[in-house]
């Protein structure tokens, strides 16, 4: 029965996904006009681009599912980066300590959000906002200057393979599933949608519409914190000024055109798939045909808008919807 509901659910969502359709098509006509699209170096670069993105976009888009928004995961993805450089600095230290340690400091920034936005009823995005800036100035005071070469055993993190696909790619790909069945077969994944619908709704039902919202802050904080791990174990380096930059906006960008509401109370970890590969096939598209890079981060601000643009649609449409069905619902009374 559970498996049968979640074939439909997956059916459904292909169906219902109309960027689904945008991507295959853009896929195929960057493939006939480049002839590069699908080779395997760059099928799998787009991979571990896009391995990154989803890890931390599986909390962000919870958090939007549940009414909050957290844009400091750049900063945290940075903050955990150079955690784990200042452990694996000359490859000195050991891997493991370095990715708990990473998580471990990913963690506290989302304590920090979940107390300020749960506790003290501070506004999530103003919060975040303000960590965003202050938890960057952190970690370039740790290092100021870049700390590089981490040693072989924790570059497999970011390079490594397993049966030709990268390491990070599997992952994100179970991370990616475990949430799929956390939000649509778990009651404390229904308790998600239900704080984004209707906060005080869900609180007379007896949902806990603080704890969860905390608990997501501080999940975000720690996915930051390990995907920093994963691009500094790629690059075997991390500046702390440049590591993560503009990474919030790329992460909300995937995660609202994956059809996740900026209004809480809609989205799929499917959709977010959707919205995280084709993210990443839209920027690696634009390289194969020469875009240069100035209209490459036009390309992405678009994106971002449209995103933005068709999550508002999309959730006037289905308020309508929802009100003329109970009007018909109503008058057949």
């Amino acid at each position: 029965m559970t498996d049968n509901r979640f074939v439909s659910a997956a059916l459904g969502g292909i169906v219902r996904s109309p960027l689904l359709i945008v991507l295959i098509v853009m896929v195929i006509g960057v493939q006939i006009a480049t002839d590069a699209f699908f080779g395997w170096q760059n099928i799998r670069g787009i991979l571990q681009d896009s391995a990154v993105i989803a890890i931390v976009a599986i909390p962000v888009a919870m958090l939007l599912i549940a009414g909050y928004i957290d844009l400091s995961v750049g900063s945290t993805l940075a903050l955990g980066g150079v955690v784990a450089s200042l452990v694996m600095d000359k490859a000195s230290g050991n891997p493991m300590v370095a990715i708990i340690l990473a998580i471990a400091a990913g963690a506290a920034v989302g304590l920090f959000n979940a107390f300020v936005v749960t506790v003290l009823g501070l506004n999530s995005f103003i919060t975040t906002l303000g960590t965003l800036t202050a938890v960057r100035g952190v970690a370039q005071l740790i290092s100021p200057t870049p700390r590089n070469n981490f040693g072989d055993e924790f570059g497999l993190l970011g390079v490594g393979t397993v049966a030709g696909i990268p390491l990070s790619v599997w992952i994100a790909t179970v991370l990616l599933i475990l949430a799929g069945i956390f939000l649509a077969f778990t009651p404390t994944g229904r308790h998600v949608y239900a704080v984004g619908v209707n906060r005080e709704a869900a609180y007379l039902s007896g949902v806990r519409v603080k704890t969860l919202p905390f608990g997501l802050f501080v999940l975000s904080g720690a996915m930051a914190g390990f995907a920093g791990t994963i691009v500094i174990a790629r690059l075997n380096s991390a500046p702390a000024g440049q590591l993560g930059a503009g990474f919030e906006l790329v992460v909300l960008t995937a995660v609202l055109l994956g059809g996740v509401a900026l209004t809480g109370g809609e989205g799929t970890i499917f959709g977010v798939v959707v919205g995280v590969l084709f993210y990443g096939a839209l920027n690696n598209s634009l390289v194969l045909l020469g875009v240069t890079t100035f209209w490459q981060a036009v390309a992405s601000g678009l994106a971002l808008i449209i995103a933005i643009g068709l999550s508002a649609v999309t959730h006037v449409l289905r308020v309508r919807l929802a009100a003329a069905k109970a009007r018909s619902l109503a008058m057949a009374a």
